[in-house]
């Protein structure tokens, strides 16, 4: 766990579609909650299920290494990930985004946004 003021420094660093390498640390529950990755900062990364594929056993195991982008990363200190590698994500990825996320594209590049600045 870091500071408030260590997790703000580390989101001003940060922008979407960012890649980083990292190790599958915990499955919990295969095909119902997602995975936690380790991608080397001071605060975990985490793939939620909607991102995975349908069927748990075509996620990545427990010490998969692999690349992944920041897909979110509001006040809870974890950066939301989404998997580079096409077998580890959705089949139907580009539908879910266009969905439920449109800007994805346009946010490619962009820093994080702080959606609930401190005063």
């Amino acid at each position: 766990m870091v500071t408030d003021d260590e997790w703000a420094r580390i989101r001003q660093g940060l922008r979407f579609g960012q890649v980083f390498e990292g190790t599958v640390v915990k499955v919990p529950r295969p095909g119902a909650v997602g995975i936690f990755v380790d991608i080397g900062l001071s605060v975990g990364g985490f793939v939620d299920v909607l991102l995975l594929p349908e069927q748990g056993e075509n996620w990545p195991a427990e010490g998969t290494v692999s690349a992944f982008e920041i897909w979110w990363a509001d006040s809870r200190q974890q950066i939301r990930l989404k998997p580079s590698d096409s077998r580890y994500l959705r089949h139907d990825f580009a539908e879910f985004v266009e969905r439920f996320r449109p800007g994805w594209p346009l946010d490619v590049g962009h820093p994080v946004r702080d959606l609930n600045p401190r005063s």
